[in-house]
């Protein structure tokens, strides 16, 4: 049986220390990680081997040679093209003939997988294809598989957000498949295992099986990944063989072989390495031919061949690449990474979090403290869906900013154009300029609208013209912390794959810089708003909402829809009363106590006046909240019920035919009951705005409603505007008729509950495993979270969501009575805590 390692990847994310060798030539514990691959086969009995090359594949080859040395006998498959996964599988299995099972397995993890028994397992099961498993603490960067009692594959969800995250059990990229398997596989075509292939196995009940295997997996994706599997090797957490890296693994504290240097915790030294008198070594790897000053310590660290350390230095948690030099008494801190064949000169010193590219020069008592020492939360990654947050001018800086409209430059490309806007907020008009700045060193055009809401931002990316765009902000909850807003072409919302594009370059560091002729220019567009209120009067009956006379308030929240929204609504014939219309930079965000004062007092504004309605606007100009004429105050659930009902019977009024509606699926089942009463189909979105921007561009998706006060109207646009959802609520109620209070007073009640559980992200994946089990039998939604309806409570189902940022589980129920809902809630909060504990006792 023949073995294909998969070894074409480029290892961008672990740059510098890819960048004059392939991903699986990296050395972990002083020898290539394919190499243990390598070993781990030959240990399971797999004689033949092959390895897919791509990038530098003369180096791979020209170390492994015919296999003998290394007791298998190997040959290589060069592609000519990127076929993906399972296309380069299948060209390879053309180029060499093969018509028998094979073993599939990446170069770059570390594993001590039983290979023999996953064997064993997919043979007396006589599947057509198995894919090896594990359970991991965050699955996050991983493919989430889910299984059944009888180990068949039901469900993928590849690279899941933690919504999607229904277990902790993962797609370890190890597979075995038969022959009738892979020639599923269109030959020379670009086709994926878990987008392609194995979705077209699922189609055949007991074809796809999974194999959960104990042992220890690792995937080396980034630097932090490979610090930390040296230092689960280090304490025997895996079993590696070290009996051909001519190195030595010293444990516990001592002397050693090298004479007057001392040794703490685990160590791996090559035996031609120099240590001096005096050094001290603590749980380190030191390399074939490194030299160790007197008096020196080095501590969680990773030394590479010929690397030379001079006298009493200080290293903690550095990574040093090939053949790098670092003088007497240099000062280095953690998580920093050295390419090969740098120089650190006597007496400098290194701050944390730093990459220095190969052959950089340190010089003599130099203190390097750059841009790029960021808080521990960019480590991994920068988008939560398509957003960036941070605290400003500490997590985004200028610099920060810079570098992150270089990352974008680069991934849209030279010569192109990206649309930029921003609120009134100052530090918004500083990272929009560093953003600027950064796109055009990439090359790429900017076309600045200025201080512009979002909705109008979109409009204008909207023609296609410009292959992306963002907004910054200040956040509207927390007034520390700004926002940038990725949009793609078209004005969408920035799709996961292009921000993880964004988001190799910022850490790769890689993005190219435009020659001095190339370099971006910056435009300012001239009557956007003029195009965006004529686009948005021709989508309303104007004479008919003029012609109802309203006399509404508004809250502007200080932001810049008092600059767009007043001529609108004049062009309505309304009657207005502004609040908090003018642009005031220092109020742009609103605690909760401050937002809820505004609601009361809009409120009572309109109430005393006795106006028909009342809106307040968020700074951005994206959701509502609503006042009816007796001071009522609708916000979230309550107003997406009522702005459902308030447009289905709007619509029967017109003589429409509305055939479908989408909401949330975290949405209240009153909604369920309006869809019902009014004979249409409903429709469930993850709660993000992609996600609804996503159903409102199906067919026949009348209406997308939000819980958070944004409403899409796809007739209109596809993306939320408040501004234009307030509007169409005055078209809708001149249409019915009928004041607010009298629509609101016919809506279906249900309640509903929320409690949030405190854990940790390594337990979360463990959760939703027990919770997706749990969920077994009782009508699992699987769309952002596990919804379900227990057994015992027909009419009451509940929503477990682990949140997205932080360190919580939310329960929800949704049941007819409030005594029903408060204690189903509590039941379910206990059994989270279960779990919870559960996964921590493992």
């Amino acid at each position: 049986m023949r073995a294909i390692i998969m070894a074409g990847g480029f290892g961008t994310r672990l740059r510098p220390l890819t960048m004059h060798v392939p991903k699986p030539m990296v050395p972990m514990m002083n020898r290539p990680m394919m190499e243990h691959i390598v070993g781990l086969l030959k240990q399971h009995g797999f004689a033949d081997i092959t390895a897919l090359l791509f990038y530098n594949p003369e180096v791979i080859a020209s170390y492994f040679g015919d296999g003998s040395h290394f007791g298998v006998r190997m040959n290589y498959v060069r592609a000519e093209a990127d076929f993906g996964t399972a296309g380069s599988v299948r060209n390879a299995t053309e180029e060499l003939g093969l018509n028998e099972r094979i073993l599939v397995i990446s170069g770059d993890v570390l594993t001590d997988f039983d290979l023999s028994a996953a064997l064993k397992f997919h043979v007396e099961r006589k599947a057509r294809a198995t894919i090896i498993l594990t359970r991991v603490s965050n699955p996050l960067p991983f493919g989430v598989v889910m299984t059944n009692e009888q180990s068949e594959i039901t469900r993928f969800v590849e690279k899941p957000t933690w919504g999607e995250v229904f277990s902790d059990t993962i797609n370890t990229g190890i597979y075995i498949l038969e022959s009738e398997a892979y020639q599923l596989i269109p030959h020379k075509k670009d086709h994926d295992f878990s987008k392609d292939l194995f979705p077209a196995l699922l189609q055949e009940p007991g074809a796809l099986l999974g194999f959960i295997a104990d042992g220890y997996w690792r995937d080396i994706g980034n630097l932090e990944e490979y610090q930390e599997a040296h230092l689960d090797a280090l304490k025997g957490a895996i079993k590696l063989s070290f009996t051909s890296t001519g190195s030595t693994l010293l444990s516990g504290a001592g002397r050693g072989t090298f004479e007057g240097a001392e040794f703490r915790g685990n160590n791996l030294v090559a035996e031609d390495a120099e240590i001096h008198t005096g050094a001290i070594i603590t749980n380190s790897v030191i390399g074939p031919g490194v030299v160790i000053g007197a008096g020196s310590r080095i501590e969680n660290s990773v030394l590479w061949r010929g690397t030379r350390v001079g006298r009493s230095a200080s290293l903690s948690g550095v990574v040093a690449c090939t053949e790098v030099d670092i003088g007497d008494r240099v000062t280095i801190a953690e998580n920093v990474y050295i390419g090969d064949r740098s120089r650190v000169e006597d007496r400098a010193e290194i701050a944390s979090n730093l990459k220095l590219w190969p052959g950089k020069h340190v010089e003599a008592s130099a203190r390097l403290t750059t841009s790029m020492i960021w808080e521990d939360r960019w480590s991994r990654s920068l988008f939560t869906n398509s957003r960036i947050t941070g605290i400003s001018n500490i997590e985004v800086t200028p610099e920060f900013s810079a570098k992150v409209g270089a990352s974008l430059g680069a991934q849209v490309g030279m010569g192109q154009t990206v649309v930029i806007s921003r609120d009134s907020d100052p530090g918004s008009r500083v990272i929009s300029r560093a953003i600027t700045s950064g796109l055009m060193s990439a090359g790429v055009n900017v076309s600045d609208m200025q201080e512009t809401p979002i909705p109008l931002t979109r409009h204008h990316l909207r023609g296609g013209r410009q292959s992306a765009g963002l907004h910054v902000r200040k956040n509207p909850i927390d007034r520390k912390r700004s926002d940038l807003i990725f949009f793609a072409a078209g004005g969408y919302d920035l799709p996961a794959n292009k921000a993880k594009a964004v988001e190799r370059y910022f850490f790769g560091e890689d993005f190219p810089r435009a020659p001095y002729d190339k370099v971006g220019t910056i435009e300012f567009p001239a009557h956007t708003g003029e195009a965006y209120t004529k686009r948005f009067k021709n989508a309303l009956d104007t004479a008919l909402i003029s012609n109802a006379r309203f006399k509404i308030g508004v809250d502007y929240a200080y932001g810049i829809t008092s600059t767009i929204f007043p001529n609108i609504l004049g062009y309505l014939g309304a009657e207005v009363v502004s609040l908090n219309g003018y642009l005031e930079p220092s109020r742009l965000t609103r605690a909760r106590e401050e937002f809820e004062r505004s609601m009361r007092n809009l409120a009572n504004v309109v109430s005393s006046l006795h106006y028909d309605i009342g809106f307040i606007l968020d700074s951005g100009g994206e959701r509502i909240g609503v006042v009816d004429e007796l001071g009522e105050v609708y916000l979230n659930n309550e107003l997406l019920t009522l702005i459902t009902k308030l447009f289905l019977e709007s619509e029967r009024k017109r003589g429409r035919s509305i055939q479908r509606i989408a909401v949330p699926v975290s949405a209240t089942s009153e909604i369920e009951l309006l869809a019902k009463e009014y004979g249409v189909e409903l429709t469930y979105t993850k709660n993000t705005h992609a996600s609804m921007m996503e159903a409102a561009s199906e067919e026949d998706n009348s209406y997308v409603g939000g819980t958070l006060g944004g409403f899409i109207f796809p007739e209109y646009f596809f993306a939320v505007d408040g501004m234009f959802s307030a509007a169409k609520i005055l078209e809708m109620l001149a249409v019915v008729g009928l004041k607010l209070s009298e629509v609101a007073s016919k809506l279906p009640k249900r309640v509903q509950i929320r409690k949030r559980v405190a854990c940790s992200t390594d337990h979360l994946g463990t959760v939703m495993r027990h919770a997706m089990d749990h969920s077994r039998g009782m009508r699992p939604v699987l769309i952002d979270g596990i919804k379900f309806y227990p057994r015992k409570s027909e009419d009451t189902w509940v929503l477990i969501l682990p949140e997205k940022d932080r360190p919580f589980c939310e329960v929800l129920v949704d049941a007819g009575e409030k005594k029903k809902a408060e204690s189903t809630a509590k039941e379910y909060a206990e059994l989270v805590e279960v779990w919870r504990s559960n996964a921590a006792t493992v």
